[in-house]
């Protein structure tokens, strides 16, 4: 069940983001201003499916559903709580799907700043640029980084995360609070392409990019 509400969860938000970038891109070359305010409704889908999948593999850590490769590979019955929550991001794929729901998280965060100017060409193509790097990790999940690989003959148990993860209750928050920094320079980088795309690059533009570095920044000092 897990599995298959995790994969569920990255399929939804895979079409989010491949419907966004169809619908925007029809958008902006018809010049069709209903089409550029359907971004929030798939930025919304985008997060949903992330929050569908994220939570799919932390049920599926907590319950020790070593069917779950992922599980099998990290998870243990002896890991304590905290450091069992905190498994999803100590590899590969379960850090794809956090850094995912960061990215969608961030995604709604800038759709909603800018309802009102959802038609403007500039914050479209942000946008757009944002639903490409959406679909290229929901990609990643569908691909060969699939946190919900199950297995035919699960294990009664697993190894856990590695324990230089274990060593200080801090573990658990320090990356997430560094994703929230990485991923944070996508919303900079999304006006930066926006801003090429339209040809201003005036002082507008400027300003909004280095708000959204400093809020990035301040979570990797």
């Amino acid at each position: 069940m897990n599995a298959a509400l995790g994969a569920g969860g990255v399929v939804l938000g895979f079409v989010g983001s491949l419907g966004a970038i169809i619908t925007l891109a029809m958008g902006l070359r018809s010049n069709r201003p209903e089409l550029l305010r359907m971004s929030r409704t798939y930025a919304l889908m985008v997060l949903g499916g992330a929050v569908v999948a994220f939570l799919a593999m932390e049920r599926a850590l907590i319950t020790r559903d070593f069917s779950v490769r992922f599980v099998a590979e990290h998870g243990s019955s002896a890991t304590p709580a905290l450091y069992n929550f905190a498994t999803l991001w100590s590899a590969l794929e379960g850090s794809i799907l956090l850094w995912s729901l960061v990215l969608a998280g961030y995604t709604v965060a800038v759709v909603t700043k800018f309802a009102s100017r959802r038609e403007d060409p500039l914050v479209a193509w942000a946008m757009l640029t944002m639903f490409v790097v959406c679909l290229f990790f929901f990609g990643l999940m569908l691909g060969p980084a699939n946190p919900f690989h199950t297995l035919a003959n699960p294990p009664l148990d697993g190894p856990g995360p590695n324990p230089l993860l274990q060593n200080h209750p801090l573990m658990a928050f320090h990356p997430p609070m560094l994703y929230l920094g990485y991923v944070g320079f996508t919303v900079p980088f999304a006006f930066a392409i926006a801003a090429l795309a339209t040809g201003r690059l005036g002082e507008g533009w400027l300003v909004e990019t280095r708000r959204w570095t400093i809020f990035a920044w301040t979570f990797l000092t």
